[in-house]
């Protein structure tokens, strides 16, 4: 897929610019500010979700989504699968967070329909949310444009230790992941035993980190998409 973003710029853009907070997204559980940043005389606009403004969740680390939304990114970034927009962890007016480039939607697409197509976007997706462990793939995560990218959003509960895959990309349970997309996995192996470990071991616990690496070294020699699992809801609630 060809990325709308230039990554390299943006992600600078994001990481140096001056973020001024417009607006707030009141549908979603966490503080989900809009806003934007300004860096070099050129602004864009984005999402900040200030660690400051998560809540508690049992099952997951306080104070952890925004890292978590920032390592999906880079596992995404290092499957080369630019499935997850520019983000980065920084410091912004309510304190550390995350910032995501904001993403326009083509809004002509029914994504009640586009959610169920076999199409290999959402299937990239689809892998990717099995190696991070998505415990909440929602339909209005998905973020198609109007150039035919897809991008997804909302990647806080992601690396548990414990397999809580939750999904509503299911179209591929069972069959067999082609040569392509083992080789992504491979790449990925690779990135996150080196130069990645350092990295993810700041952002996620020591035991997420290993069952990652395990996740990824499972699916590559199991070689298929998982089933839906019977011990917990395959599919999150609400779906959308």
């Amino acid at each position: 897929m060809s990325s709308v973003f230039d990554i390299p710029s943006t992600l600078r853009h994001l990481s140096h610019g001056q973020i001024d907070v417009t607006g707030k997204l009141v549908a979603a559980s966490n503080a989900t500010l809009y806003a934007t940043c300004t860096y070099e005389g050129s602004t864009i606009t984005c999402i900040y979700k200030p660690i400051a403004g998560e809540r508690p969740l049992w099952d997951f680390q306080d104070g952890s989504l925004a890292n978590r939304e920032y390592a999906s990114f880079l596992i995404s970034h290092w499957m080369e699968s630019d499935l997850i927009p520019p983000t980065v962890l920084r410091d912004g007016p309510y304190g550390t967070g995350m910032v995501q480039a904001w993403v326009d939607i083509d809004e002509s697409i029914d994504l009640m329909e586009y959610f169920q197509g076999d199409d290999p976007h959402l299937r990239e997706l689809a892998l990717l949310d099995v190696v991070l462990n998505n415990t909440d793939r929602k339909i209005g995560h998905l973020l198609p444009t109007s150039s035919g990218h897809l991008y997804a959003c909302d990647h806080g509960v992601t690396f548990h230790e414990e397999d809580k895959l939750r999904t509503v990309l299911w179209q591929w349970a069972g069959q067999t992941l082609t040569p392509q997309e083992v080789e992504w996995l491979l790449r990925l192996k690779i990135v996150v035993e080196n130069k990645g470990r350092m990295v993810l071991e700041g952002l996620i616990t020591e035991i997420e980190y290993l069952a990652l690496l395990a996740r990824i070294e499972k699916t590559i020699t199991e070689a298929h998409f998982p089933e839906p699992s019977q011990e917990w809801p395959a599919v999150p609630w609400p779906p959308f």
